[in-house]
């Protein structure tokens, strides 16, 4: 009996979850997949490169690997060796798993500098632009993180997760204490 409960209880917890909206689903909603490069960061040749390596099944699995740390097991510092492991910090996905992953620690000088790599590999990583302005609005820099939402909506438009969790941060009141 034991054995079952220890099979079946976590399935259906899984499956309860599962049908259910994330908690932290508010102000965070990294995929476990890794987009691709955007078509006007870098060159034809690094973009290849890039490319299959964002396919190689290795390479998906540590990142994988590295956003259940994240989100599931909110093992931070775990899952910044994994993603730096990755040695693939040029990636978009990775470089911002790590800003965020150094915010959560309350490391905000690297966790920008990561947000900022981020962006420099692919100015249009939506997923970026809300993370940092999560960051600004930690910073207490609410004119800035309202430009982040202003470059998701020209980037995604208005109706995306990244945008409406943003803009949900931002609808609360100043020096509410809230860590996003």
């Amino acid at each position: 009996m034991r054995k079952f409960a220890r099979i079946v209880v976590p399935a259906v917890v899984s499956m309860t979850l599962a049908g259910a909206p994330a908690l932290h689903s508010a102000y965070a909603a990294g995929s476990d997949e890794p987009s691709a490069p955007s078509s006007g960061s870098t060159s034809t040749k690094s973009k290849k490169k890039k490319s299959s390596s964002i396919d190689d099944p290795k390479f998906l699995a540590a990142y994988r690997t590295a956003h259940a740390m994240i989100y599931d097991g909110h093992d931070y510092g775990g899952a910044i060796e994994q993603l730096k492991a990755l040695g693939r910090d040029d990636v978009a996905d990775v470089a911002n798993l790590i800003g965020y992953s150094y915010r959560k620690l309350g490391d905000y000088k690297l966790s920008q500098a990561w947000y900022e790599r981020a962006l420099k590999a692919d100015p249009t990583h939506v997923r970026t632009w809300q993370y940092y302005g999560l960051w600004q609005l930690e910073q207490g820099n609410r004119e800035q993180a309202q430009y982040h939402l202003s470059r998701i909506a020209a980037l995604s438009g208005t109706d995306t997760e990244e945008y409406r969790s943003l803009a949900a941060a931002l609808e609360k009141p100043t020096a509410t204490g809230l860590v996003y």
